[in-house]
């Protein structure tokens, strides 16, 4: 379902045994065109796989291209509106938000233009021409979008509308409120490389965290270890899923102002944030952006955080952190 999700974050489960009640649950499975695994502790076996399915099927209804009738394919299809539910309500709230603090380069009606480069629902191998872009930016454009009283509306029929960029991490936060309603205090929830923590571990040592990201040849490799005990961290990047075109690599991330797939020096972008939705949501933005006006943009605002990966002037690769992700780091 949502494949904007690039870079793993692989969570660092060392193995807890105890001869008191506490005990070590792990759920694997998969679910929008990834896998997850929801590693938690505690007294009893207080959630299955069916749980964690269920909720991640009923996101789906609301907000996955690739369910037929889903509410996202149903605003696509239609000439003016539709009613939300309380699910796409949040993710849309959400993004109004991260578009106006991103001066719009989180947008989510990216949609003509993400199918368009052969990144959509349906297959398309042709590269689209100057003037079928310039045609497709008149779709585009959250000033296009409006949400109000649990209708949301457009103002013209071709304005569709593509939340990967957010909405897996918002499925990473609705299965940790569904974990911590059932009273479990230590816990990681991941969801194709995006997670949310709660911690300690019951030894009281913090969770682990594998940051990944390329080497100098593009291959992935774990290139930090983070210790927290709260909080979710997403990655954004363009090594994974790209094409080629002729000798040029075309990647999945498209600017909505230009209609053309980034081009700067980033790679990849890992953010820290109190929850997965906030997190997600800036991760694509930072990607759009130069590396000092990214790192600058993360520094200004507080509970945000950000690692980086870019190419360097002489081809090379590099990495920086921010001041609070660099606290994080401890390998």
């Amino acid at each position: 379902m949502y494949s904007k999700h690039l870079l793993f974050l692989l969570p660092i489960l060392l193995l807890f045994s105890n001869e008191g009640e506490i005990r070590q649950y792990q759920i694997k499975g998969f679910a929008q065109g990834t896998d997850y695994t929801i590693t938690y502790y505690a007294t009893d076996s207080l959630v299955s796989q069916a749980n964690i399915d269920s909720i991640l099927n009923r996101i789906d209804l609301s907000m996955s291209l690739y369910k037929k009738g889903s509410l996202i394919n149903q605003f696509n299809t239609s000439e003016k509106e539709i009613k939300t539910d309380a699910l796409i309500n949040e993710v849309l709230q959400r993004s109004f938000q991260i578009n106006e603090d991103t001066k719009g380069i989180f947008d989510i009606t990216v949609a003509p233009l993400v199918q368009a480069w052969g990144f959509g629902p349906i297959e398309n191998r042709v590269e689209p021409d100057s003037l079928a872009i310039k045609a497709i930016l008149n779709c585009v454009g959250m000033k296009n979008l409006t949400l109000t009283k649990g209708y949301l509306s457009k103002t013209k029929p071709c304005i569709q509308i593509d939340l990967n960029g957010i909405a897996q991490g918002y499925s990473v936060d609705v299965i940790a409120s569904y974990l911590n309603k059932k009273g479990i205090k230590s816990y990681i929830a991941e969801l194709g490389g995006e997670l949310r923590v709660l911690g300690p571990k019951p030894d009281g040592k913090p969770m682990r965290v594998g940051i990944e990201g390329p080497d100098s040849d593009g291959t992935p490799i774990i290139r930090h270890i983070a210790s927290l005990n709260f909080g979710a961290i997403t990655t954004s990047g363009n090594y994974r899923k790209f094409h080629q075109s002729g000798n040029r690599s075309v990647s999945h991330l498209i600017d909505s102002k230009t209609g053309y797939p980034l081009n700067n020096e980033m790679i990849s972008v890992t953010v820290f944030a109190d929850d997965a939705i906030t997190a997600d949501g800036y991760d694509n933005a930072l990607m759009g952006m130069h590396l000092n006006e990214a790192i600058k943009f993360v520094e200004e605002r507080k509970n945000l955080e950000a690692y980086f990966v870019y190419h360097t002037k002489n081809g090379g690769v590099a990495d920086t952190l921010t001041t609070g992700f660099k606290k994080m780091i401890i390998q």
